[in-house]
């Protein structure tokens, strides 16, 4: 069996200068909305608003969400040990899973006190709601926004943008509804807002933790086409079939695969070159760490899936 990595110079700087930008992407996010936070819970003490309250506090666990990921995107860096042989790249999975989770019971937070509200609603202040909020619109967005280069790429960053981009909605909706009940003193609308808001959550969530939850399970990256990868692997010069092949995510950014590769005798002495051959396309499919297991065409295979 012949296993490694085929990192080149510059595959390894764009990784690191990635990594570097998401860094700042992710401290930027942490002040911006915890500042937000403080803006929340002084306008809500001062104004007896529970629904500016309560806001404060899902802001406060999306802080706490950003937060795990930049510690996961820390986590990325340490290097392998004895114990972990990946190092813990694997964290970012985790915490990408643990923040879909949090977006789920987050519904089901709102869904719960809209009912509550709706059955028996409580006067609130229409002026300072739709102008804070307003407010958590600009920081919510602005935040989402730092994240939407990369929310394609990489899973955390996703659920990063979808707690910030649904913040943004929230702070939106809660707009709309203060705007409403200053206006009329209808304060229904804030439950029924707020419910129509849990329903966009809900939909928007469900991607994310279906995704997280494959990656959990060693599941084949949503991205990954395995008919394409064995096409490709077979243009390498003397592989005559692939078989056994697994692919998988080591983290939220990098993916690996293990390949039974049948070799035509001729080129056995050139296993080498075709091996750095086969990791070069695997990595224009973003597949970055390969490991091989060469068989002979002259050699019956045993494996129940040759």
């Amino acid at each position: 069996m012949s296993a490694g990595h085929d990192h080149s110079h510059h595959n390894h700087n764009d990784h690191a200068q990635k990594l570097d930008h998401l860094n700042t992407t992710f401290i930027a996010g942490i002040v911006l909305n915890s500042a937000f936070v403080i803006i929340e819970v002084i306008a809500g003490l001062a104004t007896h608003s529970l629904s500016l309250l309560t806001d404060a506090g899902h802001n406060l666990s999306d802080v706490a969400g950003l937060a795990l990921a930049l510690l996961a995107f820390k986590l990325t860096k340490v290097n392998a040990t004895d114990k972990f042989t990946y190092g813990y790249k694997r964290s970012t999975i985790i915490v990408s899973f643990f923040n879909a989770l949090v977006l789920f019971a987050a519904v089901g937070f709102i869904g719960y006190e809209a009912i509550l509200r709706f059955m028996h609603p409580e006067k609130v202040d229409g002026g300072t709601m739709a102008w804070v909020s307003f407010i958590g619109i600009g920081i919510n967005a602005f935040t989402a926004w730092l994240f939407v280069k990369d929310k394609d790429k990489d899973l955390n960053v996703k659920g990063a943008y979808m707690h910030m981009a649904i913040d943004a909605i929230v702070s939106f909706g809660v707009v709309i509804s203060g705007i409403i009940i200053y206006f009329t003193n209808l304060y229904w609308i804030d439950s029924a807002v707020s419910l129509i808001i849990a329903i966009v959550i809900l939909r928007g969530t469900w991607s994310l933790l279906k995704d997280s939850l494959r990656l959990e399970m060693d599941g084949v990256p949503k991205e990954m086409d395995l008919d394409k990868i064995k096409t490709e692997l077979l243009k390498g010069k003397g592989v005559i079939d692939v078989h056994h092949m697994h692919v998988w995510a080591l983290s939220t950014t990098e993916n690996a695969l293990t390949a039974h590769i049948v070799i035509d005798p001729e080129f056995l002495s050139s296993f080498d070159q075709i091996k750095h051959d086969l990791r070069h396309r695997l990595q224009h499919l973003d597949i970055s760490h390969s490991t091989f297991e060469p068989e002979f065409s002259d050699v019956e295979c045993k494996h129940q899936d040759c």
